[in-house]
């Protein structure tokens, strides 16, 4: 099979949007990324985007409180480095309203493994949206944010054994509809929740107003809110959607289209 190196992705995406089209139309769209290429499941390419995923074992709550939640985000931007990471949880117990992309441990440069596209995370399972920028960098990232995570929770709660079920799972990017609407996906997961505690319907608008009051997610900062900015690498998607607003529009509309 003849396949596209990742800036090649990159060159095709972004001449399109110059030439064809300020924003992407989500719908319509059928052609613009060659992922057409098979990668091997236990190997991903540098460059590559992937949808991370995993959810506790037995189904079980993997975030009771608060500041489980911060923990974890706090490990998503402390453990996307290569050199060793101090242990920064002392800083975190310390601290009423951080944001996480402040460099707690002193280090002043980081050598990233991954950019961070898209988060959320449930009281079970969470969801990552990366890109792998070096040679084994997802596979390392994860086991540091699970190993990190994991100790911290078995501490906290006085438990022992795995916290998650297994290894991650990982789904490399194969085709650009699966690439267009990931974002989407990671972004509404909370939906469920939201409206179950609302105790009632909503409209499209309202919905979107419901997902951008989630904290827990990337959604916030997509659309303009700051939450938590410094995690997130936002530019090449927000390139791809149009900016900020436009998204914000797009979004309320596939929604919409959802009802």
């Amino acid at each position: 099979d003849v396949y596209f190196v990742w800036f090649e992705h990159v060159f095709i995406v972004r001449i399109f949007l110059i030439f064809a089209t300020p924003h992407v139309n989500y719908r319509s769209r059928t052609s613009i990324l060659c992922y057409n290429h098979i990668m091997s499941k236990r190997y991903i390419e540098v460059g590559a985007i992937c949808h991370v995923y995993n959810r506790g074992v037995e189904k079980r709550s993997v975030f009771s409180h608060g500041k489980d939640y911060l923990r974890f985000i706090h490990g998503l931007f402390e453990f996307n480095d290569e050199t060793p990471t101090c242990n920064t949880l002392y800083y975190l117990e310390q601290t009423k309203n951080i944001e996480v992309g402040l460099r707690y441990s002193g280090v002043d440069s980081r050598i990233p493994l991954v950019e961070i596209l898209a988060f959320v995370l449930m009281p079970n399972h969470f969801h990552l949206m990366l890109r792998q920028i070096r040679e084994g960098g997802v596979t390392e990232f994860m086991r540091k944010v699970g190993t990190g995570y994991t100790n911290y929770f078995n501490k906290k709660y006085d438990r022992v054994g795995p916290l998650f079920q297994g290894k991650y799972k990982s789904v490399t990017l194969v085709s650009e509809s699966h690439f267009i609407n990931l974002p989407y996906y990671i972004h509404s997961n909370p939906l469920d929740l939201l409206l179950a505690q609302r105790k009632g319907g909503a409209s499209p608008k309202e919905r979107l107003e419901l997902l951008a009051s989630y904290k827990w997610s990337s959604f916030s900062d997509y659309i303009g809110n700051q939450n938590f900015p410094s995690v997130t690498q936002r530019d090449f998607l927000l390139d791809l959607f149009g900016g900020e607003r436009r998204h914000k529009k797009d979004f309320q509309e596939w929604l919409t289209a959802r009802e």
